[in-house]
Formats: C-alpha cells, sequence, structure tokens
C-alpha cells in the first residue's frame, strides 16, 4: 500500500487541516453546524475510499473537493427544502365543515333535479359552466329574452327549495 492510503496518514492530514476545510465550507454554507458536518462527512467518505489515493501529497486535494461536493449537495437540499416550504399549504376545511358542505352540496342538487328542465339547462350552463347568457341562448338555440326568464325563475324556485326544511 501506498502511503497516502494509510489510517495514520489521514489522521495527520485531518488534524492538520480540519480548520482550512472547516473554513472552506464556511465561504459555501452559511451556518457553523452545517460546515462541521461537511467536514466531518469529506473526512468520512475520504477514509472509506482511502484506496484510491496513492499519492500522499493529494489526500488533501481529494479532501477540498469532497468538501465542496458535499457542500453543494448540502445546498441544493436545502434549496429544495425551501421550494416545498414556500408553497402555501392548502386550507383544509374540518370535518364538520366538510360533512356540512356535503350536506349543503346534496340538497342544492336534490333542488337542481326540481326545476323545470329549460330552467336546470340554463342555470347548469350559467353558473357551473361559467357561460354568459348569450352563449347560453346560443348552446341551448333559445333567445336571450327566454335565458333570462328561465334563468331567473330557476333562481326563484331554488331559493325556495333551499330555504325550506330538510
Amino acid at each position: 500500500m501506498a502511503a497516502g492510503t494509510t489510517v495514520d496518514h489521514l489522521t495527520e492530514t485531518y488534524r492538520a487541516h480540519y480548520r482550512s476545510l472547516l473554513g472552506l465550507a464556511a465561504l459555501l454554507l452559511d451556518d457553523t453546524a452545517s460546515c462541521e458536518d461537511v467536514v466531518q462527512e469529506a473526512f468520512i467518505r475520504v477514509h472509506s475510499a482511502r484506496g484510491r489515493v496513492r499519492d500522499p501529497e493529494k489526500t488533501l486535494a481529494y479532501l477540498r473537493q469532497t468538501v465542496v461536493n458535499l457542500s453543494r449537495s448540502a445546498l441544493r437540499r436545502r434549496i429544495l427544502g425551501l421550494k416545498l416550504l414556500s408553497k402555501p399549504m392548502p386550507d383544509m376545511a374540518s370535518a364538520e365543515e366538510g360533512a356540512y358542505e356535503q350536506l349543503e352540496r346534496d340538497q342544492l342538487i336534490k333542488a337542481m333535479r326540481g326545476l323545470q328542465r329549460r330552467q336546470r339547462e340554463v342555470l347548469v350552463l350559467r353558473y357551473f359552466a361559467d357561460m354568459t347568457e348569450a352563449q347560453v341562448a346560443e348552446t341551448l338555440g333559445l333567445s336571450l329574452g327566454s335565458v333570462k326568464a328561465y334563468g331567473s325563475r330557476g333562481i326563484a324556485a331554488l331559493r325556495i327549495a333551499m330555504e325550506a326544511p330538510v
């Protein structure tokens, strides 16, 4: 085995260059704890791969490159975490609110079924398909006045049906 692969040489390198590698990590990262973690992880990885470092002169260069790569990885993880955290969580209704909304939805569907066919068609296209009155008239082949009349009567019928006790 060459001198660069011994545990003793790596230990000496650790003692001699720990502070300089910590400084390198500090230039790349923003908190001391992360810098220490990166440098220690670099020494662990180099220790595990010490068979690849044949020249003792290259041990420090290998350590520096490992510190840089681990710092990049730490920054990538942080950026990904920030991206995930920056997305607002959807407002979730409580179970009670969800049940109440379901009851209202069921009541609305029942009330819609009780409307005349044309009233139901006009209201569905107008409010659920988000069409203008002119678009509804064209779609159903009705005059604009008929769409307005069916819509008005349908809403009045819904209002009465929704206010009635269940």
